[in-house]
């Protein structure tokens, strides 16, 4: 007599239609980890260690909704907010570029591959502010959307990364390293520069912002100096005064 059959993954549905819509190519690695916390939110489901490694990075089958994973039900720590340290250094190296002689901020390709993904404002990428539209070649932005994607982007960045650290013991200085970085990468979940901090080996989890300096198989000077940047706000001893945001 057999058991009754596996229950199918409730995220499966989800990344079905994302396929369907997406059929030039496929995900990229931050998509799917986008994609993954939005299913977290919407379908109640919090990740754990138990389901995602050391590192953070979620199984395949997790992530394709292969089959039934395990979970466990977790409260989520509360979201915290980037401060004005970190937001001055995404805004230091994101720019808010191709500034038009009529005011409008203009959509412009990769600087790596010059193609994919279009950025425009502060480093926005995939959706623009129309729903079922993407930013691509001519897309244009008043400063006031720019200005207003991204506070709506660090607000989930912040979310993410406050996730991905848990309960881990963080300054406000170390919190804006680390959301810049993830703003950048969309790598917060499985860079060993964060299970380096949440085991409170920040020394070591600073040298990890050095090896972020490449795109498309290229360093990058932008990159060296950004990843330099980070880690020394991350290091710095000015934001301990306040304390742990914890």
């Amino acid at each position: 007599m057999t058991g009754p059959d596996p229950q199918p993954s409730p995220r499966k549905p989800i990344f079905d239609a994302m396929r369907t819509i997406m059929r030039r190519r496929g995900f990229r690695q931050s998509e799917v980890e986008r994609l993954d916390a939005a299913s977290d939110e919407t379908l109640g489901a919090g990740r754990t260690h138990m389901d995602s490694g050391p590192s953070g990075a979620a199984s395949a089958e997790t992530r394709t909704g292969g089959g039934s994973v395990p979970r466990i039900r977790r409260s989520r720590p509360a979201a915290r907010r980037i401060g004005a340290e970190g937001i001055a250094i995404i805004k230091r190296f994101e720019g808010c570029a191709r500034l038009r002689s009529d005011g409008l901020v203009e959509a412009y390709p990769d600087p790596a591959s010059g193609d994919e993904p279009w950025t425009i404002g502060w480093g926005a990428t995939g959706e623009r502010i129309e729903p079922d539209s993407l930013i691509e070649p001519g897309t244009v932005w008043t400063q006031a959307q720019c200005d207003a994607r991204l506070e709506t982007d660090l607000e989930r960045y912040a979310a993410e990364v406050t996730r991905a650290i848990g309960a881990a013991p963080t300054t406000q200085a170390q919190f804006d390293a680390l959301l810049s970085f993830h703003y950048n990468t969309g790598a917060i979940r499985r860079a060993t520069l964060t299970r380096l901090h949440c085991a409170g080996d920040h020394a070591g989890a600073a040298r990890e912002f050095a090896r972020w300096n490449k795109a498309a198989g290229r360093v990058m000077k932008g990159l060296v100096r950004r990843r330099a940047a980070e880690a020394a706000l991350y290091l710095s001893r000015e934001s301990n005064a306040g304390g742990s945001v914890r």
